[in-house]
């Protein structure tokens, strides 16, 4: 099936997009004798290495067999925080009447112009990711077609034959259904088909309480659709702290949506009024009839067909391809980067390993990738934003925690905005102002996050943030005030009384 075929519907934003990432008049060039660098997947750890190694001056070839821009820019970041943005709206105006702001009429939203306007905007970010540019501006051989290691230092595409010095496994991964008898001859959604929709489900079942399952849920929600998630397990976004979780599940609860926690599926059938989940709850049989069903339960590495085993590159089904902590593979001269291989499937996090992989394939750099500094952010409104440690995490290594938490209501901006129900939560070494993690609950937690990541990059402490001049009034001042509370314990009795006696002493 082409490309094209995939990109429903078959408008003008459709195909600007296809033109982009993957022309259908696009020829193949004749290869280099040998590339200092063949890059397999052209998603975002795929398109990093490629343009930043030719920018060094190597010689790159980039395969890629679908669409360049990868999941992120086809059906991933890009596409849902357009839908997530334009929800967004909806919920403001939920709150308007909070605010002293009178609507005399409900809001009526068009899901397809809603669903247009991402496609619009996805279009016109495409250009970044083109072929053409990455072949005309940035000097990357790029070669469209199904890739394949057939030798010790060749890939196959196309018919043709790259012979390279070091190689880059970057072909990310899938979305995965579980094995729920029926679900797959009922049909359902996942990111990879969602954003191809031009009528909102009337009901919507979400499969899966991650976090692209909680973020699509509460957008389709706020949207029209009455969205139920199904999570097997008691609680939504189970790798987050139990504080966010339980202020998401209220939020959603809030906003309309119904949440089955601690549910079982046992079969899924089709019928004349719709879709009928059967699910188990506390023993008990129920059922639930939809219109749509859109899974969200987790996600497979891309390694099947690239001929791993010719050139002894050990993977595994739900790993991926096994690496090193410099993201090298069991073969010397092959590297791997992004969602292949990585646990953390995030674009920054793809970004950052393909310059790792740069430093070690062009400059025989032992670089290790640090991935406790690593941020991770579900994009629900409120944000819920972390970096590092859990104190869960951090004392399960045997390491003594201290935790301050500031609350949003404490801080005069997150009372102006009517936003007060989050927090800001740092964990330090106990005795010592060294960040272990932090999180951050609040509208842009993913914007907030970034001063305590670098925090823990440059090995700066908690105090020292006491001292970073925050603007007046923002919400970031959580940040200064745990810093303040956490010097403020360094305040002993015994401290006190000598600054006491020197303040007597120096009248």
């Amino acid at each position: 099936m082409s490309p094209q075929a995939d990109l429903l519907p078959q408008d003008e934003h459709n195909h600007t997009l296809i033109a982009n990432v993957h022309p259908p008049t696009w020829r193949n060039p004749d290869p280099a004798p040998r590339y200092n660098l063949v890059v397999i997947g052209a998603g975002t750890a795929g398109l990093v290495t490629a343009a930043g190694a030719a920018g060094l001056g190597a010689k790159v070839a980039l395969v890629e067999r679908h669409l360049m821009g990868g999941d992120c820019l086809n059906v991933g970041c890009v596409p849902s925080k357009c839908i997530i943005r334009s929800s967004r709206v909806v919920g403001d105006l939920a709150t308007a009447e909070a605010l002293g702001i009178h609507l005399p009429a409900a809001a009526q939203v068009h899901f397809a112009a809603v669903m247009e306007r991402m496609r619009r905007v996805r279009a016109g970010i495409s250009h970044h990711d083109s072929a053409h540019r990455f072949q005309e501006q940035l000097g990357v051989d790029v070669f469209l077609g199904e890739g394949r290691f057939n030798g010790a230092d060749t890939v196959e595409v196309d018919g043709k034959i790259l012979r390279f010095k070091k190689a880059v496994i970057a072909t990310g991964a899938r979305a995965v259904a579980p094995p729920i008898p029926g679900l797959s001859e009922v049909g359902f959604l996942t990111n990879e088909t969602v954003f191809s929709l031009t009528e909102l489900p009337r009901r919507l079942a979400v499969i899966g309480g991650g976090p692209i399952g909680c973020e699509l849920a509460q957008a389709f929600q706020r949207l029209g659709s009455q969205v139920t998630i199904f999570q097997d397990l008691p609680r939504l976004l189970p790798r987050e702290d139990d504080e966010a979780a339980m202020l998401l599940q209220q939020t959603l609860l809030r906003e309309g949506l119904q949440l089955a926690l601690g549910t079982q599926l046992t079969r899924i059938e089709h019928s004349t009024q719709g879709k009928i989940l059967h699910y188990q709850s506390q023993g008990q049989s129920h059922t639930l009839v939809v219109d749509e069903i859109l899974v969200g339960a987790g996600r497979a590495p891309n390694i099947e067909g690239l001929g791993l085993e010719l050139v002894n590159v050990a993977a595994e089904a739900r790993k991926g391809v096994i690496v090193n902590a410099r993201l090298q593979t069991t073969n010397p001269r092959i590297y791997a980067a992004g969602d292949v291989c990585m646990e953390y499937k995030f674009t920054h996090a793809a970004d950052i390993a393909a310059r790792t992989v740069i430093q070690n394939t062009l400059f025989f750099g032992r670089k290790k990738l640090n991935t406790q500094t690593i941020p991770w952010c579900t994009y629900t409104d409120p944000e819920i934003a972390h970096v590092g440690l859990s104190e869960q995490e951090a004392r399960q290594q045997g390491i003594a925690v201290q935790t301050f938490q500031i609350p949003f209501r404490e801080v005069d901006r997150a009372l102006a905005d009517g936003e007060e129900e989050g927090f800001v939560k740092i964990h330090v070494k106990q005795g010592t102002d060294r960040i272990l993690g932090a999180i951050i609950v609040a509208r842009h937690a993913g914007e907030m996050i970034n001063e305590i990541t670098l925090a823990m990059t440059k090995n700066i402490g908690l105090g020292a943030l006491a001292s970073v001049i925050h603007p007046y009034p923002t919400q970031a001042e959580a940040i200064r005030k745990a810093a303040d509370a956490y010097n403020r314990t360094r305040l002993t009795p015994f401290v006190k009384k000598l600054f006491t006696k020197w303040l007597t002493w120096s009248r």
